[in-house]
This record gives structure tokens, sequence and C-alpha cells, in this order.
């Protein structure tokens, strides 16, 4: 097992049990204790976890977003799906905004054989996938780079995001809750992304089971704006009911390989 593997079990496993134990996870991943507090060690200079006596423990804040590069390697697998399935929901000749984001990123990997389309993005990275793309007219959304994120926020991205009406927004979240809506962590990107929601006859927010029942640090927008979720298999059906009783529509990918709770638990 490699490295990222460990550290997305962790992760997770965080996020489940709030603890986890060195020895515990010595045996689960058949490697050397050291092996497991260098895992940790590097896991906690991320902003992912504190390390405790004997383990480590979840860090919660709703101020600080882990940063990008820890947020693309988590939950892979989920975010394929999630791309994958909320492509489906573009049509031939769709005007479309995409904002930045790890899942959003891989919406914009599976439009291959779409026609006809116009894009608007403040992702660096989803313009460059998608520049190779003939069917596809590219607009960058101007502005000053974030240069970790690979993105552009701020008062141009805003002033060019306003001379646009589009058909569909997909927006990434730091954090959705049934009595918040949609919550992030970045002043400037919030901004954006509620001009981006407002350009949209129809909006699709994107993200995986670990952003539900998170509230990050500021308030985007409600969940009456929000036409349509898409996660991943490993939300809990009781709080897809929850969000479905709002009247917003939920599609969720299916993961292969994952048959319930039971299984995740067991590292499967």
């Amino acid at each position: 097992m490699f490295a990222h593997e460990r550290y997305e079990i962790i992760i997770n496993l965080l996020h489940k049990k709030k603890v986890v134990k060195v020895v515990e996870l010595a045996e689960r991943f058949n490697v050397s204790i050291e092996t497991v507090r260098r895992d940790l060690e590097y896991l906690e200079k991320q902003g992912e976890l504190e390390r405790i006596y004997g383990g480590a423990a979840l860090v919660k804040k709703t101020g600080v977003e882990v940063n990008y590069p820890s947020r693309e390697a988590r939950n892979q697998a989920e975010k394929r799906e999630i791309g994958k399935k909320a492509a489906e929901l573009i049509r031939d000749g769709d005007t479309v905004i995409f904002d930045l984001g790890t899942t959003t990123l891989e919406v914009a990997r599976n439009l291959r054989g779409k026609n006809n389309l116009t894009v608007l993005t403040n992702s660096i990275k989803i313009a460059i996938e998608l520049s190779n793309l003939q069917e596809i007219n590219v607009f960058m959304l101007g502005g000053q780079i974030r240069k970790e994120e690979l993105a552009t926020s701020g008062f141009l991205t805003k002033y060019c995001l306003k001379q646009f009406n589009v058909d569909k927004t997909f927006i990434g979240v730091g954090g959705i809750t049934v009595e918040d809506g949609i919550t992030d962590y970045n002043i400037q990107e919030a901004e954006a992304r509620r001009i981006m929601i407002e350009a949209a006859k129809q909006v699709i927010a994107v993200c995986d089971h670990t952003k539900f029942g998170e509230k990050a640090f500021i308030n985007v927008y409600e969940l009456d704006r929000i036409d349509t979720i898409v996660t991943d298999c490993k939300v809990p059906s009781e709080l897809i009911n929850d969000f479905e009783k709002t009247g917003t529509n939920i599609i969720v990918a299916k993961i292969e390989g994952y048959t319930g709770p039971a299984e995740e638990d067991d590292g499967k």
C-alpha cells in the first residue's frame, strides 16, 4: 500500500471516529509503528489532524481549509464517479460555469464527446483540461491568481462573471448542511460563487460525502437556490432524505466495490 492510500484511509477514519491509535493503524496497514508516526506527522503538517498521545485526533476548524494537494489526494474514487455522473447533466450546446475545485475538475474531465459547449471558469486547471477539446469554447475569468489553488478570484473575477448568463453552474462546496446550505472558507471565492449561482438557470453542487454536515466559515447560499447535488453513495440514506425534503434533487454516484458502512469500516 502506498503512502497516499494510507493518508486517505487515516483521514476517512478520523472523520468517523474522531481519534485513531498508532498501534491499530500499524496492524491495519501491516507496517511499523514508525511508519505510522511518519504518516501522522505528515498529515499534521498538512493541517489534517493533531497528534495526541498514542495516536491522532481530527482537527475541526471552520475558518481553515485543507490545502489543495491534500484535498486533491482525498477521496479520489468518489470524486471520479461524481464527475462522471455530474457530466451527464450537461447537454450539447450548453453554456456552463465551472467553479474551481477538485470535484468540479473531475466533472470537466468527463466532457469529451460533448459538442458546442461554452465554458467559463476561474480554474486554470479546468481551463487547461478543456483547452485541447475542439468542441468546447473556453473562457478564462480574469482576476488575481491564488497560486496554491491555481485559480482566479477578486474584484476582476466578479466583474467578469457579472457579464454573463448561463444554462448551468457547477460549484464545489466547503461544507453543506440542511440548515445553512452551502458554506465556504475563502471570502473572495464565496463572493464569486454567489455570482456564479445567480448567473445560472440551473445550479449543480458537486461534493463527496465528507462535506455533508460540515459548516465552513462563510455562508454562500441556502439550499433553495441549489437545484441538484451530486454526491457519492457513502452519504447516509437518512441524511439524503433530509436534503430531499427541502426540494433539492440528489444524485448519488455508485462507487465500485462499495457495499455499505460495514465494508468501509473494514477498510476494504
